[in-house]
């Protein structure tokens, strides 16, 4: 998928978000307590209701590896699930990945040669040789950690090395390795006030969002803030929508939650182009 397909996708659905399945089996809904297949049939539900609302969904691998086997089968039964459902919709393999070449490679191989993820998240500071392998699938996407919204991004990202601070040396130099139709990153909501600064970087790249919703983000900053002529925005919430509700219809629910902020997305999405 090219940018341009992924904006044209955004103008069609009048939205710009995507859902984080992270499932904790500690926190699903009691319903489902009896179920051979609980994890999956908690993505299934949530999908279902949120879909038409949604561009994209980003499983974090954490929440499924804890699990080990039978977490790991789930997770790609949910991916083949979103892409026999629709193929429009962009996945993304929150896995954070970040090692040595040869060990890059068997991990572009898992997200992209096995399950058909779209992306995945990055970690670029071991540099471009454990980037580039995720570079090499057609159409596929490498989404770098750049700023993120956490406590601990003060220990690193903000020290100024040599004049820049390390999250923008991280742009500068990154874009180097790829192009718009590949490279994405990640820049926490809890820091919108910083996208201006991206913007000036990166004026062309999407940016994927998290920290709108449970963490405090504004979703109106991060449009005024972070929106370019492409949109170049992919907002991301889970806890506030996977886990609005915990009684039978908490899959109702989080559609509703969806909806609110794909309707908030509309009216941002309309005030800069014509959909």
């Amino acid at each position: 998928m090219t940018s341009r397909e992924l904006f044209q996708h955004i103008l069609k659905k009048k939205s710009f978000l995507c859902v984080g399945l992270d499932p904790e089996i500690s926190k699903l809904p009691a319903c489902l307590g009896s179920l051979e297949e609980p994890i999956f049939e908690f993505n299934r539900r949530i999908i279902d209701a949120t879909h038409r609302y949604t561009v994209a969904y980003k499983p974090n691998f954490a929440f499924y590896e804890s699990y080990g086997a039978r977490g790991m089968a789930a997770l790609e039964k949910t991916v083949r699930y979103i892409n026999k459902l629709d193929t429009n919709i962009f996945i993304i393999a929150d896995a954070k990945r970040g090692d040595i070449g040869n060990t890059s490679k068997m991990y572009a191989r898992a997200v992209f040669g096995e399950m058909p993820f779209d992306a995945v998240t990055v970690a670029p500071y071991m540099g471009e040789d454990s980037v580039t392998p995720f570079l090499t699938y057609g159409g596929k996407w490498a989404i770098i950690l750049a700023l993120t919204s956490n406590r601990g991004a003060d220990d690193f990202q903000y020290h100024p090395g040599t004049g820049q601070r390390l999250f923008e040396r991280v742009l500068h130099v990154s874009q180097r390795w790829g192009t718009i139709d590949n490279l994405m990153y990640v820049v926490g909501a809890t820091r919108a006030e910083m996208l201006a600064d991206i913007r000036k970087i990166v004026p062309d790249h999407f940016l994927l969002v998290p920290g709108v919703g449970a963490q405090g983000g504004s979703l109106e900053e991060v449009a005024r803030y972070g929106m370019n002529s492409q949109c170049g925005l992919l907002v991301n919430s889970s806890r506030g929508i996977i886990y609005a509700d915990s009684s039978e219809n908490f899959d109702t629910v989080a559609g509703e939650k969806a909806r609110e902020m794909q309707e908030e997305m509309a009216f941002y999405l309309a005030g800069r182009f014509k959909v």
